[in-house]
């Protein structure tokens, strides 16, 4: 390691969580205030990136040994969920931001070392759903493809994309992530959404790019427990099973932009008469208190299984043993489950503002649209989710590998 990063790996020993939480904390109103301008952009905007970068929350669960902080699930989940406090967007591009530092400590050493070990404050994004083929030549792969959904690109170093691999003659044999420099593909620009629309999560486009067989992981294999990468870092957050982690990074920005909402909501009631009532105070109306109870109960259900969910993942990679299939499918279930109780939480209260909702001030319009985003996301879809878990309750073959 180099001079740099070896003074900021010191430094790293010394934060706490409770540190890196506040740092999240205090950010959050400078965000709140540039949430707008961020859709106008439909990308996070550069100054908010480098607060970022400047309060260290890339770094949550990046590797100790390439200048990283190595935190816990739990860590990653507070810090993500109080930046979507203030904007969504950025929550979302930083959270799936440090998924991507977990996995590259999953890669060969080569890989880590190109990446954070000449540079600890590398931003990397990604499409890890094999779109694209990755075609075996020597030395590596040629990879060719079309990744929609590359949310923070435009600031990103490098880039993960995954791709299907085929061998000599043509023939699948492998899924994989390939880990490319970002100036290797073109950034189209076509993120024209209603939701998160200040993620930049463009799609990327490469041809022909070649890819050393060091930036290269096994999807497969890694799913298996089988990964070239994680033995060289202390600890057991690396050791933990690929899948669940990945699907519950996404899931921080929801808790977030739902607990903002019903900050907002509330915000809005001290002296708000109800259209087409006898001047009813909607502050005093008994439909409000329950609108708001069942609104706070879903938000504190979704972060009760959020953290229980890390818990497991922890669990199991302290015990040094594969998390078992049961355990895995029931914490993708919950990422699932939790997000849509948020979505759930922010349209009750988004269908009691009124008319007045739907004006751009309405942060909570906002909130409805990025959680309405979230919920669309393969991984985090309910229905998608329930018939996997299902089919493990019952005790069914499962029907994806990705769990």
């Amino acid at each position: 390691m180099g001079a740099e990063t070896s003074q900021q790996a010191v430094s790293s020993d010394t934060i706490t969580r409770e540190e890196l939480v506040a740092r999240a904390t205090q950010l959050a109103p400078l965000l709140r205030e540039r949430a707008h301008e961020a859709e106008g952009l439909r990308r996070v905007p550069t100054s908010n990136v480098q607060a970022l970068k400047e309060a260290g929350l890339f770094k949550t669960i990046q590797a100790r040994r390439h200048g990283g902080y190595q935190m816990d699930l739990h860590t990653h989940l507070d810090v993500v969920s109080e930046i979507a406090r203030g904007c969504g967007s950025t929550g979302w591009c930083l959270g799936v931001m440090q998924a991507h530092s977990w996995l590259v400590a999953l890669f060969p050493e080569q890989a880590q070392e190109e990446t954070y070990g000449v540079h600890p404050d590398t931003l990397i994004a990604a499409v890890l759903t094999p779109r694209g083929t990755a075609k075996k030549v020597d030395g590596g792969v040629r990879l060719s493809g079309f990744w929609p959904f590359g949310s923070g690109c435009h600031h990103a170093d490098w880039l993960i994309l995954g791709a299907t691999v085929q061998d000599h003659e043509g023939q699948i044999e492998d899924e994989g992530e390939f880990l490319i420099p970002v100036d290797d593909v073109e950034i189209q620009d076509d993120w024209h959404v209603a939701g998160l629309s200040g993620t930049g999560s463009c799609s990327l486009v490469g041809q022909n790019v070649f890819v050393p067989a060091h930036r290269m992981l096994s999807l497969r294999r890694a799913i298996a427990g089988d990964d070239a990468g994680a033995h060289i870092h202390d600890g057991t957050l690396y050791r933990s099973a690929i899948v669940p982690v990945l699907a519950l990074a996404l899931t921080g920005p929801a808790l977030g932009i739902a607990k903002a909402a019903l900050d907002d909501f509330a915000a809005r009631l001290p002296g708000r008469m109800v259209a087409f009532t006898d001047q009813e105070k909607q502050l005093e109306m008994p439909t409000t208190h329950l609108q708001v109870a069942e609104a706070a109960m879903k938000i504190e259900a979704a972060h009760l299984l959020l953290h229980r969910s890390a818990d497991e993942i922890h669990g199991a990679a302290e015990r040094e043993a594969p998390m078992e299939l049961p355990a895995r499918a029931k914490v993708r279930m919950a990422c699932a489950y939790a997000v849509r109780q948020c979505l759930e939480a922010v349209e009750m209260l988004y269908l009691a503002c009124g008319g007045s909702g739907v004006m751009e001030a309405n942060p909570i319009q906002r909130a409805s649209r990025d959680l309405h985003a979230m919920n669309l996301h393969g991984l985090l879809n309910l229905q998608t989710n329930q018939e996997m878990y299902g089919r493990i309750v019952l005790g069914l073959p499962q029907n994806t590998p990705l769990i």
